[in-house]
């Protein structure tokens, strides 16, 4: 791993006369072009050996990446580092994020192909082979700076490429620490560490936009601004949508099972997943006892007054303050100065509203343990609230439902911009995949074109695979017209 430190970025000049700094701004943007360019020179190096070594190379190279961040003391490594630099989640949950999300990629890749003839179909004449994309450039966020680059890197070798990061410079040391243990863990494998790198600090928007450029496949998970650079990168890109996940509860679900699941999923690593419940929409006819059952899990229903002061603190300016951001509630609760509140040691905070906007901020996501309640008038109207929600943030990414009938799930998925509905689970542990659902397990889900993404899959080994295919002559079969449009003759004629 390349340690040298990339220099500053000149700010862009005030006036077009000062030629002296447009000119120092040039050569430093040289500067850092050269210096990714050198890593990923390396890169291709490494890629180009690996990439043909065969099926049993590659997945010794992911079971390395995946052993380095699973083992446990390492794993505790990296929590607690984690925690400490970036300030965000708690160090047993992380502990449990890295190694249950790692455990259960590794379940999903056990025993795929993915190099040499992956597939064939006789019957079309067609053989699929199984083809590397080359360098990826994984873009991570400070939420999760060890399992994101993990599960990216683990899926990148796996698939015969070499991944440099480009980590939120908050993360960069718990992702430092990481590629220490993947290095070595390659090493005894036999293979070469260049295959797995970073950028060096201080991280940069120059030397993330230049990586991006200069890759051949980009991955970004975090900040939409990093999204909208690498759909600009003019790389191939895969980006993910924001999230502002609600859960409709309806008049048939066991609320107490809804609440004690909506619990774990609001409060697990202090909501930093993208995944977490940012708001709760039930049915009128439940929606008393359900707050009862949601109190019995630890949550603290704030009355107004509470919920001004909560947003005072909350969001600055119109945007969300990074100091409640992925903090317990109980701290966040004395943030907004409500001492008697952090007294009861919440394990949530939940505030009601019945807006929608940026003009009702508690309608967006808070990346925090604070739920915002809303009353329905039945499963239609939720549906309604949601679609509405949607509407301002949080389209394509997924829904939760609690409640008993099927045909109200198919609903959803036929009329919502969401890309997963979740039925009756806890919803930031399902949505990325779970060992009781069959999602693939992923910490990058995509949100199809409502959230502005090209798929809506869990960001998952394929994407990290060119497919090439072989055409083989068969039979002629040319189809008679009225076989493809007797139908449409019959309905409007010819």
């Amino acid at each position: 791993m390349n340690s040298r430190a990339f220099g500053p970025i000149a700010p862009p000049s005030g006036t077009h006369t000062d030629m002296h700094a447009d000119k120092r701004a040039d050569a430093l943007a040289q500067d850092v072009d050269a210096q990714v360019a050198a890593l990923v020179a390396r890169a291709q190096a490494a890629q180009r050996d690996f990439a043909s070594a065969g099926q049993q190379t590659l997945d010794m190279a992911a079971s390395a990446a995946a052993w380095a961040i699973m083992e446990p003391s390492r794993n505790r490594q990296l929590a607690e580092l984690a925690v400490r630099d970036t300030g965000l989640g708690n160090v047993d949950d992380k502990f449990q994020k890295n190694f249950r999300k790692t455990l259960g990629l590794l379940r999903d890749l056990h025993g795929r192909k993915t190099h040499g003839v992956i597939a064939q179909d006789t019957r079309k004449g067609i053989v699929e082979i199984a083809r590397p994309v080359g360098v990826v450039a994984a873009i991570t966020p400070s939420t999760n700076p060890a399992a994101t680059p993990a599960n990216k890197i683990i899926n990148a070798l796996k698939c015969g490429n070499a991944v440099i990061v480009a980590p939120s410079p908050k993360g960069h040391s718990a992702c430092a620490l990481l590629l220490d243990f993947i290095h070595a863990e390659l090493v005894k494998a036999g293979l070469s560490p260049d295959l797995v790198q970073m950028l060096p600090a201080p991280i940069t928007k120059a030397a993330t936009a230049a990586l991006m450029r200069q890759a051949d496949l980009v991955v970004a998970t975090g900040s939409q601004s990093n999204v909208r650079m690498a759909y600009t990168s003019g790389t191939p890109a895969f980006g993910v949508g924001a999230g502002n996940v609600a859960s409709i509860v309806t008049a048939s679900a066991d609320l107490r099972d809804a609440a004690t699941k909506i619990a774990r999923s609001k409060t697990f690593d202090n909501a930093t997943s993208c995944s977490s419940e940012n708001s709760v929409v039930i049915e009128s006819a439940v929606y008393d006892a359900m707050l009862d059952a949601l109190r019995a899990v630890g949550g603290v229903l704030l009355d107004a007054s509470q919920k001004r002061a909560l947003q005072d603190v909350m969001w600055v300016d119109g945007k969300l303050a990074g100091r409640c951001t992925a903090k317990a509630a109980p701290t966040i609760a004395q943030l907004a100065g409500l001492e008697d509140v952090a007294g009861q040691q919440p394990a949530f905070l939940m505030v009601e509203e019945s807006g929608i906007g940026a003009d009702h901020p508690f309608s967006g996501e808070k990346l925090s343990p604070v739920l915002t309640v809303y009353r329905a008038r039945d499963f239609a109207d939720a549906a309604s609230l949601v679609d509405r929600i949607y509407a301002y943030m949080g389209a394509g990414h997924s829904v939760g439902l609690h409640g008993t009938d099927p045909a109200q799930a198919v609903t959803l998925a036929e009329t919502l911009p969401v890309a997963r509905v979740i039925v009756n689970q806890a919803h930031c542990f399902a949505t990325g995949g779970n060992f009781d659902n069959g999602l693939p397990f992923s910490l990058s889900m995509g949100c199809g074109t409502w959230g502005k993404n090209n798929f809506t899959d869990n960001l998952g080994f394929r994407q990290y695979l060119n497919v090439t295919r072989v055409a083989f002559p068969i039979a002629v079969a040319v189809p008679e017209v009225d076989e493809l449009l007797g139908d449409y003759f019959g309905r409007a004629g010819r």
